[in-house]
């Protein structure tokens, strides 16, 4: 069962329904942001009180990009700690698929009639949840994005994995390191709109135009769609492609999985480098047989919690999303918020054989 808001904003939900039926108006009504802001405390009326205490007994949806992706289990589960923690409720909800927008729209909205106090979101595409989402925060739900943001006017808080400018640089010194600073390589992507995946990418295209990678060329950047199978199948035809390929970065959780899966039982094992973003339990096998030397990855679980906490947070009344406000985090000790309402848990961690079984997630 969903959790509801005060019992104060049922009656003002239930006044503005038959308000708008006496206009005889033909959409469903709903409480406004602001107004269910000043009858339930929370910080959508743009007053944040970082003294205010903390709501206990809500309920905070998750609607990842996918379900049942290991990543993403891993992050929510985070999450749902956090909130029994807090006292409050845990709800995933979510398509299987990594680029059904529509399902991901249907979500939202039920969640939205469902009053839910706030959503977690991670964005399978930039804009299409921007109608959904802001009508959601207009019926006075508290929305959070994580790992993959939306248009920054369809949510309060944006929890970002780590800074576009860290990840991109830091997966492209990855792989010019171990192909010695020259050669082709490749970049093996989620969905072509996966808002965070496109941020990361133009951050390396900028990083390759540095003299210091002058001689590493880009030849190309494929999509797998967070399809296992289909990233399998783009990492064999990037390398049947360009036969002088020296590395691919995936900066995807599936895709790296499926290209180390496709190269360790390959002519290419050893001879074609691979890094990008992986989860150590998905990685270590390939690490150890030689096939990957190095990854990168933050730890999902304090995203999920961290995006958890960025709700309740909101919906006490504590933060409203805007730069220079602070919440307790756990922890991850106090969080302070960034430009357009960004936030984020810290520096990604790099996994080799030296470090990999220390890691379980």
């Amino acid at each position: 069962m969903f959790g509801t808001k005060t019992g104060s904003r049922r009656l003002t939900l239930v006044l503005a329904t038959v308000t708008a039926l006496a206009l005889g108006a033909t959409a469903c009504g709903g409480t406004t942001k602001d107004d269910a802001a000043e009858e339930s405390g929370s910080a959508a009326a743009g007053k944040a009180d970082p003294r205010a205490e903390t709501k206990k007994g809500l309920t905070v949806a998750f609607l990842p990009k996918q379900v049942n992706n290991p990543y993403f289990t891993t992050a929510d589960k985070g999450g749902e700690e956090a909130l029994r923690e807090l006292g409050s409720a845990y709800k995933e909800v979510g398509t299987s698929s990594g680029t059904d927008t529509a399902g991901q729209v249907s979500y939202v909205n039920t969640l939205t009639q469902q009053q839910v106090d706030a959503m977690a979101v991670s964005a399978q595409d930039p804009g299409a949840l921007c109608t959904a989402l802001k009508q959601a925060m207009r019926n006075g739900v508290s929305v959070v994005t994580y790992d993959s943001d939306t248009n920054k006017d369809c949510r309060q808080v944006f929890v970002s994995p780590a800074s576009a400018e860290d990840l991109g640089r830091t997966q492209v010194e990855l792989l010019a390191e171990q192909i010695g600073g020259k050669g082709e390589i490749a970049i093996l992507s989620a969905a072509q709109t996966a808002t965070n995946q496109n941020t990361w990418i133009d951050v390396m295209k900028e990083e390759l135009k540095k003299p210091a990678h002058k001689d590493i060329k880009l030849v190309e950047v494929a999509y797998g769609d967070d399809d296992a199978q289909k990233s399998f199948q783009q990492t064999q035809g990037l390398l049947q492609e360009y036969p002088n390929l020296k590395g691919i970065i995936s900066p995807t959780t599936v895709g790296i999985k499926a290209a180390a899966q496709y190269l360790s039982g390959s002519k290419y094992k050893g001879r074609v480098k691979l890094t990008g973003l992986g989860t150590p339990n998905d990685m270590r096998a390939y690490v150890k047989n030689g096939t990957v030397e190095q990854f990168e990855l933050w730890e999902p679980a304090k995203l999920g919690a961290l995006a958890a906490r960025a709700a309740v947070a909101l919906e006490s009344g504590q933060i409203t999303g805007k730069e220079g406000e602070t919440f307790a985090a756990g922890d991850l000790g106090t969080m302070t918020i960034g430009a357009d309402g960004v936030v984020s848990p810290g520096e990604p961690t790099v996994f080799d054989k030296a470090n990999v079984d220390e890691y379980d997630f």
